[in-house]
């Protein structure tokens, strides 16, 4: 029998934003393959994890958006530390900072300290983004084109599958080709790592922009987990302290393709 070769894995802590639960787009069933692969202490919700903007305007909630909530609900009761960081999609859950829920705490930010000694600023980031703060309508009005984008890059990914080929993400390739998405991106970088070095911490943690990225802004380690509706990427912590960033749509693509050709190469059954 094939094993699947991604396995259980053992983490210290794991980081998820932006799962937009309550909308099309998100990637659930993909979520929950995820949890399925490993256990962890610690489990940071990181903001944008209901989509409050949509349900505004309709319900969509299909049975895997509840067993996404279920299964942190049980990672709670079985004793992991899960604390839940609202962003501004799910901003009214800002009003119940210092609450638990099922065992799940509430909190505007946060202070992570690796296994190594290092100290991590876990937010959101919302409140760096000038768009959210300052003209919440052009807000509603990008979110609701990054939606329609999306639903057009689900027609285009299941015409891939179809062919054999892996998740590829319109909207994240478009980030990197438009200057001005580009420039918002670096400012909020800026902005985020600068809120770091001004707690001083060593490094800062945060969600909102759609785009995993690990790098070193002026000697702030910055870290955006991703999301989990184009990208489908968690950051993890090692029990050493050692950070990655998890791609798991293309962990998967790839684990089945090997999986595909280990199975080809099986020889074929003798016949009776």
């Amino acid at each position: 029998m094939f094993v699947d070769e991604l396995g259980e894995r053992r983490y210290r802590a794991v980081f998820i934003s932006d799962l937009h639960l309550g909308t099309r787009g998100c990637q659930a069933e993909l979520l929950l393959d995820f949890f399925r692969h490993f256990e962890c202490d610690a489990l940071y919700l990181v903001g944008d994890i209901i989509d409050g903007w949509k349900m505004k305007s309709g319900w969509f909630w299909p049975q895997p958006h509840n067993d996404v909530v279920q299964k942190i609900l049980r990672m709670a009761r079985k004793g992991v530390n899960v604390t839940y960081i609202p962003g501004n999609h799910d901003d009214r859950v800002r009003e119940f900072c210092g609450v638990h829920f099922g065992g799940v705490v509430v909190a505007r930010d946060a202070i992570h300290e690796t296994a190594d000694g290092r100290r991590f600023l876990v937010t959101h980031g919302d409140e760096f983004d000038g768009v959210v703060q300052h003209a919440k309508w052009l807000a509603f009005l990008g979110d609701y084109a990054y939606r329609a984008l999306l639903a057009a890059n689900t027609l285009f990914n299941r015409a891939r599958r179809r062919m054999g080929f892996g998740y590829w993400s319109l909207s994240a390739y478009l980030k990197t080709r438009v200057k001005n998405a580009l420039q918002f991106i670096e400012n909020f970088e800026a902005a985020v790592a600068e809120e770091a070095r001004r707690r001083g911490v060593d490094g800062v943690i945060c969600g909102h922009i759609h785009k995993a990225e690990m790098r070193d802004i002026d000697g702030v380690a910055y870290i955006n987990d991703g999301d989990w509706v184009e990208s489908c990427t968690a950051l993890v912590e090692h029990p050493d302290g050692r950070l990655e960033i998890l791609e798991w749509a293309k962990l998967r693509h790839w684990s089945a393709i090997t999986r595909s050709r280990s199975l080809d190469a099986l020889p074929a059954p003798k016949a009776a």
